[in-house]
């Protein structure tokens, strides 16, 4: 079937932000704009199209990453809007992996805050060139040029204005276009409000001229036609400065920053256009890079209709009318209704069902799915997040997402009989969903441990149990996902030896263990020489260690960071399997990591604090008692804000004590940040606890 829209005129976009600073009600407004929706919803009233769960559409937020498609002149969209709460930074993360481009959205009176900044960085490992969407120019304490600051400051990023607001707060009626030198005012707020183009203000005319010559100076760094017009103080035409903006945001070196107010139904069109102008079509990205899975060779995807299929499942969704979707970007080839695929990172065949292009909840179905495009398979059933589905005579596998590990735990148990299957069967279906939730039994207690990103996570996998399974449970208190370490290096023997009757077991290694850098997770080295481990029981030692590594030596946390060798053992020609070796290696690192100074580490939380004046002593007192540190303080008139870290062992309950100290008037945001050893006498009520 030919492209309706050729390849050029695709753009695949997702929407980023801090929550709250408007990212569904600028997607709100683009559906509406692009004709794609005849009412607008808002997330007050709870009726917007892409917050279409309940439970987003009670608590005012974005939980999941909701796709959907417009069209805006000759331009074909694929849009993803994402969540700003950093408990569902699994969406984020999975949406930049498949994406082309991003609008990174600002609240106009607060620039960067806490979650833009990891959402900035996430797009920075994806290498997404973004534009930058100053939004609320209409609220009390909006500043457009703190909003530039903050992103110099706080993202290190170069960006420069195409775009001026005319007038704050109240009085923002339109912009300064810094590209053509002219103005466009909206005549009203309504949604039928046109922007009319004019000449820029007389007392806007300076700074204008002043931002221009910012804008040409900070492109001309990597345009050397721009370069050179600059030097001479030539002008510079409206098609060489697009083609310079182009050339620099698809490159990944600049940032154009527009500004705007989507509530007021300011800026939107302008922001779509901008879409169109400087962000990338699945051409102009570099070409898809994968691995041959047997060879272990590099291969190259171009993204051509008649390539090699290659698709990258990037979520699943459990939908009560037709069950399993797997969303998927195709990155060459075509995804054909009915047809077989080969999923290369299982070695698998699958049958393809039904597929289906997303708006959000809604779906159509579609005939194929062709490259560059994003959309929803039926009947997929052994795929999960991250795998590659391709061509089975060019297999290929692309690298999937990296996800962050949970940090905190609740024990879960059914209320009736009746639900402990049901039960079962729900935690599995959210946990192929979601890749940052896990679950695992406690043989000890017999029950369920569910584990996620914080307290917000849990509550919704608990409430969608609820609503979506019909399953009534009982949550125990949260529990904090501590890890533990080794602090030197230790050389240990493990030897396996049983004898009954017949055949007996043998397995004799010699390993080394040592700390590693933070971060840096677990490392395997096989040292082996002259065969004195045969090769096909080397793995064996591997998986051994690995399973003693989910099991710690102090209070039975995973072990993190550390390095082993195997460097020495034996082997006997007919005791010796693959199984005795693994019950060597795992003897021998639990041996090693008792006398290599084992220590407990706790997760440490980032935390941003907005309060008034009057409350900072109470709050900073509190945050104390909670052994948190303040790293700065930011002086924003009445208001302050206070960054800072604090283990999350302290924080439960947090938001009610913050509300109680500050007549409610306070707020925080929180992210994980790393790990770090447990002080001394909290390690001894730790491993007490354990203990008993």
């Amino acid at each position: 079937m030919p492209r309706k829209y050729p390849l050029d005129k695709h753009r695949n976009f997702g929407i980023i932000a801090h929550i709250d600073a408007g990212k569904t009600t600028t997607t709100e407004r683009i559906l509406y704009y692009t004709g794609r929706i005849y009412k607008i919803g808002e997330v007050h009233d709870g009726t917007t199209t892409m917050d279409w769960m309940e439970q987003e559409r009670e608590r005012g937020i974005t939980i999941t990453a909701a796709a959907t498609y417009a069209q805006w002149g000759d331009f074909h969209f694929n849009i993803i809007d994402t969540p700003g709460h950093i408990d569902f930074t699994v969406e984020v993360q999975r949406s930049l992996r498949v994406l082309d481009g991003a609008v990174v959205v600002l609240d106009g009176s607060q620039g960067v805050e806490p979650q833009s900044e990891t959402v900035w960085r996430q797009a920075d490992g994806y290498h997404v060139p973004r534009l930058v969407f100053a939004n609320k120019m209409d609220k009390v304490g909006a500043d457009f040029y703190m909003c530039l600051d903050s992103i110099h400051k706080k993202l290190g990023a170069n960006s420069q204005p195409i775009q001026l607001p005319i007038g704050f707060e109240s009085q923002f009626s339109g912009v300064v276009d810094l590209i053509r030198m002219k103005a466009y005012v909206w005549d009203g707020e309504e949604l039928g409000a046109k922007f009319v183009e004019t000449e820029i203000p007389a007392d806007m005319r300076e700074k204008a001229q002043e931002y221009h010559n910012k804008l040409v100076e900070a492109l001309a760094d990597f345009n050397d036609e721009l370069a050179h017009k600059f030097l001479e103080g030539q002008a510079v035409s409206e098609a060489e400065l697009k083609k310079a903006i182009r050339q620099a945001v698809i490159s990944g070196q600049f940032f154009p920053l527009m500004c705007g107010s989507s509530f007021k139904n300011k800026g939107v069109q302008p922001l779509l256009d901008a879409v169109c102008e400087f962000l990338p079509s699945p051409l102009d990205v570099p070409p898809l890079v994968g691995i041959e899975p047997v060879s272990g060779a590099e291969e190259i995807r171009l993204p051509k209709d008649d390539e090699s299929l290659c698709a990258l499942a990037f979520k699943i969704q459990t939908d009560p009318h037709v069950g399993k979707l797997t969303f998927v970007r195709v990155y060459s080839g075509a995804l054909t209704s009915s047809t077989a695929v080969f999923n290369s990172t299982r070695s698998t065949r699958e049958r393809v069902g039904r597929l289906l292009r997303m708006h959000a909840n809604k779906r159509e179905e579609i005939d194929e799915i062709l490259a560059g495009e994003i959309g929803a398979v039926i009947g997929l059933k052994g795929v999960t997040t991250g795998e590659t589905l391709c061509d089975e005579k060019k297999p290929i596998v692309l690298e999937p997402p990296k996800f962050p590990e949970p940090v905190i735990s609740v024990a879960i148990e059914p209320k009736t009989k009746a639900d402990e299957e049901r039960m079962s069967i729900a935690l599995n279906r959210l946990a192929e969903e979601d890749p940052t939730f896990r679950i695992k039994s406690d043989p000890e207690t017999n029950q369920t441990i569910i584990s996620g990103m914080g307290e917000l996570h849990l509550d919704i996998i608990v409430d969608r149990m609820k609503r979506e399974f019909n399953v009534q449970a009982n949550v125990g208190k949260p529990q904090v996902a501590y890890r533990e370490t080794i602090r030197r290096k230790v050389e240990q023997e493990g030897k396996y030896i049983k004898q009954t009757g017949g055949r007996g077991q043998y397995g004799h290694v010699w390993i080394e263990i040592e700390p590693v850098e933070k971060g840096k997770g677990f490392e395997f080295v096989d040292k082996i020489k002259g065969g004195r481990i045969p090769k096909e029981y080397i793995p064996g030692v591997e998986k051994g260690i690995r399973e003693a590594l989910s099991d710690g030596v102090l209070a039975g946390y995973p072990v993190v960071d550390v390095k082993v060798t195997l460097f020495d053992g034996s082997y006997h020609d007919v005791d010796s399997n693959e199984m005795a070796f693994k019950i060597a290696g795992s003897m021998a690192f639990k041996d090693a990591a008792r006398k290599a100074n084992p220590v407990l580490l706790e997760p440490i939380m980032r935390i941003d604090i907005t309060t008034p004046k009057e409350n900072m002593g109470d709050v900073l007192g509190d945050l104390q008692r909670r052994r948190g540190r303040t790293e700065n303080v930011e002086d924003r008139g009445p208001v302050q804000f206070i960054h800072g870290h604090v283990p999350l062992a302290e924080m439960f309950g947090y938001a009610t004590t913050l509300r109680s100290l500050s007549q409610g008037r306070a707020s925080y945001v929180m992210e994980p940040s790393h790990y770090e050893d447990v002080p001394k006498g909290v390690s001894q009520e730790l491993l007490a606890k354990a203990a008993s």
